[in-house]
């Protein structure tokens, strides 16, 4: 019978021992290897995501993986400080400062993307209600 309760997301990489060095030692994601030989990340919020490798991968065309933070600015400067880009786009298509941090505007919060070494979209953004959890603690 179908069910949901065990659901997991997952994408693909061209270098799965690249990968495990970007999510593990780069930003500290908790990396495992599944019994198939692909990559397991563990995110914080209990979430697991499958990661394989693809011989003639594509990176995807969309953000795959996004990470609410509460400070946009000290996420960035954290980032850049690993040696992550954070400016991926041209002006012309999303408007950013020099470290690639979109602003609000109505169409959604501050934002950063950064790619993973198989050029997969990555983000970080602002998240308001991650503040508010935090008063309410």
């Amino acid at each position: 019978m179908f069910t949901t309760d065990r659901a997991f997301a997952g994408f693909s990489v061209d270098d799965i021992e690249a990968a495990r060095h970007f999510y593990g030692d780069v930003l500290g994601l908790d990396v495992s290897d599944n019994v198939m030989g692909f990559l397991e990340l563990h995110l914080d919020s209990g979430a697991d995501m499958l990661v394989y490798a693809k011989p003639n991968h594509t990176p995807a065309s969309y953000t795959i993986l996004n990470f609410p933070v509460r400070d946009i600015d000290a996420a960035v400067d954290d980032l850049n400080a690993r040696g992550v880009v954070t400016k991926i786009y041209g002006d012309d298509e999303f408007p950013s400062d020099s470290r690639g941090i979109v602003r609000a505007t109505d169409r959604g919060p501050d934002i950063a993307w950064f790619r993973d070494p198989a050029g997969n979209v990555l983000a970080v953004y602002e998240d308001d209600e991650l503040e508010d959890a935090d008063r309410e603690d």
